[in-house]
């Protein structure tokens, strides 16, 4: 079976199911496990990413009231690689091409491929992409392997979650439960977490005052998290990694209402890699929950190994 895949999520998946060599081309956003680097990329952003996180939220604004997608589809590359199988989705239009441009595209081909739409909002749905993905691709019982590996995992850190006092890491004391934890997707203009986060939050021992799962992210105002008070404030922006993150920081907690935040003051602040951990659902969403669960109580939860921790900013 020959697959092009157009989520990064949905390629990590394809590899953790073993099945990488039946990839023939991706899209410019994957780039997990690094052995995918080497596929044709089919797709190609409007979007600069290089830009600051304002510029970069105004381009997206003005591409979508276009009516256009935030990405090219090679079309004529499309054509010779003759799939079996496109994977993309209908979650985010700022995510990926949308289904419909890809049946279009491939209505008058010889033999159209099928188009598998993922739309996963919550961890649920998530490991069910990944059953769906397998069977889609003739590789069902080794799906829902996986799908079952990490089930196992995400009841590990609920079981785990549900004990006694928390010791938030760098704290000698226990608090109560549950800790407030805001999560950021965007700094500038700021979005709150949105569909399967505020789920990992509650998984591993905290509540999201600014988010419930399943719904969408959402543009919030600086007010909001003030009145939160959160106990800990997550930033994992979307598409950034830890250090791209960090660029943006230091004006965000430079503000006189955010400097006076208890857990800015306190030093609990966390910058996550939300390209890797956060905006992708696919497997490891699982490793952010075992981060996050780390960091809200390090006594109950072993930080996973071989993932790099999040970045506290003192």
């Amino acid at each position: 079976m020959r697959i092009v895949s157009l989520l990064p999520s949905a390629t990590e998946i394809l590899c953790a199911i073993g099945l990488a060599d039946r990839l023939v081309a991706v899209s410019a956003e994957c780039d997990f496990p690094p052995s995918v680097r080497d596929k044709p990329r089919i797709t190609g952003a409007r979007v600069h990413a290089a830009s600051p996180g304002a510029q970069i939220d105004s381009q997206v604004r003005n591409q979508l009231a276009t009516g256009r997608s935030l990405y090219t589809l090679d079309a004529a590359l499309l054509r010779s690689l003759e799939p079996d199988l496109v994977i993309t989705q209908t979650l985010c239009r700022v995510c990926a091409v949308s289904d419909d441009e890809v049946r279009q595209m491939t209505a008058d081909f010889d033999r159209p491929p099928r188009v598998l739409v993922l739309e996963p909002r919550t961890l649920g749905d998530v490991i069910e992409s990944i059953r769906a993905i397998g069977e889609a691709a003739g590789a069902t019982e080794r799906g829902r392997a996986l799908a079952a590996a990490l089930e196992m995992r995400i009841e590990r850190v609920r079981a785990r979650s549900s004990g006694g006092g928390r010791y938030p890491c760098g704290s000698p004391r226990p608090t109560s439960p549950p800790r407030r934890v805001v999560v950021l997707e965007w700094l500038d203009p700021l979005y709150s977490s949105g569909h399967w986060t505020p789920e990992l939050v509650e998984l591993a021992g905290g509540s999201e005052p600014l988010a419930r799962p399943g719904d969408r992210s959402r543009r919030i105002e600086l007010r909001e998290i003030v009145a939160a008070d959160p106990d800990e404030l997550v930033i994992a922006c979307c598409g950034f990694d830890a250090l791209r993150t960090l660029q943006d920081v230091p004006e965000f907690l430079g503000q006189p209402a955010v400097a006076g935040l208890r857990c800015v003051r306190e030093g609990r602040v966390f910058v996550f890699d939300g390209n890797a951990h956060f905006s992708r659902p696919g497997p490891r969403l699982v490793e952010a929950l075992e981060l996050l669960a780390h960091t809200l109580n390090c006594r109950a939860h072993p930080a996973p190994s071989g993932v790099m921790p999040p970045i506290r900013v003192t």
